[in-house]
Protein backbone atom coordinates (compact mmCIF):
# COMPACT_ATOMS: atom_id res chain seq x y z
CA UNK A 1 0.00 0.00 0.00
CA UNK A 2 1.36 3.45 -0.82
CA UNK A 3 2.05 5.70 2.14
CA UNK A 4 2.25 9.49 2.44
CA UNK A 5 4.04 10.96 5.46
CA UNK A 6 4.25 14.59 6.59
CA UNK A 7 6.03 15.96 9.65
CA UNK A 8 6.07 19.22 11.54
CA UNK A 9 7.25 20.59 14.87
CA UNK A 10 5.15 22.97 16.94
CA UNK A 11 6.15 24.92 20.07
CA UNK A 12 3.27 23.61 22.23
CA UNK A 13 3.01 20.55 24.46
CA UNK A 14 1.60 17.31 22.96
CA UNK A 15 -1.75 17.57 24.78
CA UNK A 16 -2.40 21.00 23.28
CA UNK A 17 -1.15 19.98 19.82
CA UNK A 18 -3.45 16.95 19.93
CA UNK A 19 -6.38 19.15 21.04
CA UNK A 20 -5.72 21.57 18.16
CA UNK A 21 -5.75 18.66 15.71
CA UNK A 22 -9.13 17.51 17.01
CA UNK A 23 -10.95 20.85 16.93
CA UNK A 24 -14.37 20.77 15.32
CA UNK A 25 -16.78 23.17 13.63
CA UNK A 26 -15.82 26.76 12.87
CA UNK A 27 -12.52 26.46 14.68
CA UNK A 28 -11.53 23.49 12.50
CA UNK A 29 -12.59 25.36 9.38
CA UNK A 30 -10.39 28.26 10.49
CA UNK A 31 -7.22 26.24 10.09
CA UNK A 32 -7.81 23.04 8.07
CA UNK A 33 -7.51 23.70 4.30
CA UNK A 34 -8.24 20.07 3.40
CA UNK A 35 -11.89 20.11 4.39
CA UNK A 36 -14.91 22.08 3.26
CA UNK A 37 -17.25 20.42 5.75
CA UNK A 38 -16.82 17.91 8.55
CA UNK A 39 -19.08 16.60 11.27
CA UNK A 40 -19.20 13.79 13.77
CA UNK A 41 -22.02 11.25 13.31
CA UNK A 42 -24.21 10.72 16.38
CA UNK A 43 -21.49 11.94 18.76
CA UNK A 44 -20.51 15.18 20.47
CA UNK A 45 -16.83 14.32 20.80
CA UNK A 46 -14.26 12.27 18.90
CA UNK A 47 -13.61 8.79 20.31
CA UNK A 48 -12.73 5.32 19.08
CA UNK A 49 -15.61 4.01 16.97
CA UNK A 50 -17.09 7.46 16.26
CA UNK A 51 -17.77 8.13 12.61
CA UNK A 52 -17.10 11.35 10.74
CA UNK A 53 -18.51 12.68 7.49
CA UNK A 54 -16.00 14.80 5.61
CA UNK A 55 -16.25 16.72 2.36
CA UNK A 56 -12.89 17.91 1.04
CA UNK A 57 -12.31 21.29 -0.54
CA UNK A 58 -12.03 19.53 -3.92
CA UNK A 59 -15.48 17.99 -3.42
CA UNK A 60 -14.69 14.39 -2.46
CA UNK A 61 -16.77 12.88 0.32
CA UNK A 62 -15.87 10.22 2.85
CA UNK A 63 -17.38 8.45 5.82
CA UNK A 64 -14.57 7.50 8.18
CA UNK A 65 -14.31 5.97 11.61
CA UNK A 66 -11.88 6.60 14.44
CA UNK A 67 -9.91 3.35 14.68
CA UNK A 68 -8.02 4.73 17.67
CA UNK A 69 -8.22 7.81 19.85
CA UNK A 70 -5.43 8.06 22.42
CA UNK A 71 -4.93 11.65 23.59
CA UNK A 72 -2.39 13.17 23.72
CA UNK A 73 -0.28 10.79 21.63
CA UNK A 74 -2.20 9.49 18.63
CA UNK A 75 -5.36 9.23 16.61
CA UNK A 76 -6.20 6.95 13.70
CA UNK A 77 -9.01 6.73 11.18
CA UNK A 78 -10.14 4.36 8.47
CA UNK A 79 -12.43 4.94 5.53
CA UNK A 80 -15.81 3.24 5.78
CA UNK A 81 -17.10 4.63 2.48
CA UNK A 82 -15.43 7.03 0.10
CA UNK A 83 -14.63 7.93 -3.48
CA UNK A 84 -15.11 5.18 -6.06
CA UNK A 85 -11.38 5.05 -6.83
CA UNK A 86 -10.29 4.21 -3.27
CA UNK A 87 -10.47 0.61 -2.12
CA UNK A 88 -8.88 1.44 1.24
CA UNK A 89 -7.80 4.64 2.95
CA UNK A 90 -6.56 5.31 6.44
CA UNK A 91 -4.53 7.78 8.40
CA UNK A 92 -2.78 8.15 11.69
CA UNK A 93 -1.55 11.25 13.46
CA UNK A 94 1.12 10.96 16.18
CA UNK A 95 2.25 13.61 18.65
CA UNK A 96 5.51 13.20 20.58
CA UNK A 97 7.30 15.58 22.92
CA UNK A 98 10.40 17.04 21.30
CA UNK A 99 12.66 19.86 22.37
CA UNK A 100 14.29 22.09 19.76
CA UNK A 101 16.87 24.72 20.63
CA UNK A 102 15.82 24.59 24.26
CA UNK A 103 12.12 25.03 23.44
CA UNK A 104 9.71 22.30 24.51
CA UNK A 105 7.29 21.32 21.81
CA UNK A 106 5.74 18.51 19.82
CA UNK A 107 6.81 16.56 16.78
CA UNK A 108 3.69 15.81 14.73
CA UNK A 109 3.82 12.96 12.21
CA UNK A 110 0.86 12.29 9.94
CA UNK A 111 0.77 9.11 7.85
CA UNK A 112 -1.81 8.07 5.30
CA UNK A 113 -2.09 4.81 3.39
CA UNK A 114 -4.39 3.98 0.53
CA UNK A 115 -5.18 1.47 -2.17
CA UNK A 116 -6.58 2.49 -5.53
CA UNK A 117 -9.26 0.51 -7.34
CA UNK A 118 -9.64 -1.08 -9.78
CA UNK A 119 -6.38 -3.02 -9.44
CA UNK A 120 -5.40 -2.49 -13.08
CA UNK A 121 -5.37 1.28 -12.49
CA UNK A 122 -2.94 1.17 -9.53
CA UNK A 123 0.28 1.30 -11.54
CA UNK A 124 -0.72 4.65 -13.00
CA UNK A 125 -2.95 6.10 -10.28
CA UNK A 126 -0.87 5.41 -7.17
CA UNK A 127 2.12 7.56 -8.23
CA UNK A 128 -0.33 10.35 -9.08
CA UNK A 129 -1.95 9.83 -5.69
CA UNK A 130 1.45 10.09 -4.01
CA UNK A 131 2.02 13.50 -5.55
CA UNK A 132 -1.50 14.88 -5.07
CA UNK A 133 -2.18 13.47 -1.60
CA UNK A 134 1.38 14.30 -0.55
CA UNK A 135 0.91 17.94 -1.52
CA UNK A 136 -2.46 18.12 0.27
CA UNK A 137 -1.16 16.51 3.47
CA UNK A 138 1.95 18.71 3.58
CA UNK A 139 -0.28 21.79 3.18
CA UNK A 140 -2.58 20.46 5.88
CA UNK A 141 0.18 19.81 8.43
CA UNK A 142 1.69 23.23 7.66
CA UNK A 143 -1.73 24.77 8.38
CA UNK A 144 -1.89 22.74 11.61
CA UNK A 145 1.49 24.19 12.61
CA UNK A 146 0.20 27.71 11.98
CA UNK A 147 -2.94 26.87 14.00
CA UNK A 148 -0.69 26.03 16.95
CA UNK A 149 0.25 29.73 16.91
CA UNK A 150 -3.30 31.06 16.34
CA UNK A 151 -4.77 32.61 19.50
CA UNK A 152 -8.38 31.72 18.58
CA UNK A 153 -7.58 28.07 17.80
CA UNK A 154 -5.38 27.71 20.88
CA UNK A 155 -8.07 29.21 23.14
CA UNK A 156 -10.65 26.73 21.81
CA UNK A 157 -8.23 23.80 22.20
CA UNK A 158 -7.35 24.87 25.75
CA UNK A 159 -11.04 25.15 26.58
CA UNK A 160 -11.54 21.61 25.30
CA UNK A 161 -8.63 20.38 27.43
CA UNK A 162 -10.18 22.07 30.47
CA UNK A 163 -13.42 20.15 29.91
CA UNK A 164 -15.35 22.59 27.74
CA UNK A 165 -16.21 21.94 24.14
CA UNK A 166 -15.89 25.19 22.20
CA UNK A 167 -13.36 23.52 19.90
Amino acid sequence: MPQVVARSWVPVEPALAFAVSQTQGEVRMRWDPFIRHQRLVDAARPAKGVRTITRTRVGLGMLSEYASYLPPTSVGMTMVHGPWFLERFGGGWRFAPEERDGVAGTAATWKYTYTVRPAWLRRVAEPIGQRLLGREIRARIDAFARACDDAVVLAAARDDLAGGRSA
